[in-house]
């Protein structure tokens, strides 16, 4: 099975809840009741999303964490790589060599168009898509693999 880690899962929910409020700042106390996600996790997740720089961190009375762009600039791509580094389904597509079986591997190439096609998907969703109360339908066209 095909699966987010859990981190991944909190992360992408924190930030919908940044996007929907995108000009305020919350701290982590308050993401962490808001969300329901233990503190030390918000801690640990504000931090890796700080280092991608797709929050801001605002010190002194009423600072907190806020976006670093409009929900419609950060996708779920950028959340997903935040946390779990770059999209690819295997580790051929993650780091070439890594595999002993790559050079006669009859499948790695089609391994790199899936990953493609899971990366296009996640970058055709936004955290301003998310924080709707349901998902836009994405039409197909959209997720069109295109060669790089």
């Amino acid at each position: 099975m095909l699966r987010i880690s859990k981190l991944t899962d909190y992360a992408t929910l924190l930030m919908t809840r940044l996007a929907r409020e995108p000009g305020r700042c919350f701290s982590a106390t308050q993401l962490a009741d808001a969300l329901g996600v233990p503190l030390p996790t918000v801690a640990k997740l504000l931090k890796r999303l700080l280092q991608a720089e797709l929050l801001v961190s605002v010190r002194g009375t009423g600072g907190g964490y806020m976006l670093a762009h409009a929900p419609r600039a950060i996708s779920v791509a950028d959340v997903v790589s935040a946390i779990e580094g770059p999209v690819a389904l295997t580790e051929c597509v993650h780091v070439p060599g890594g595999c002993v079986l790559e050079a006669a591997c009859a499948t790695r190439a089609n391994w790199h168009v899936i990953s493609r096609a899971v990366r296009t998907a996640l970058e055709g969703v936004s955290l301003a898509d998310m924080a709707l109360p349901r998902l836009r339908t994405v039409p197909l066209q959209r997720m069109a693999v295109k060669e790089k």
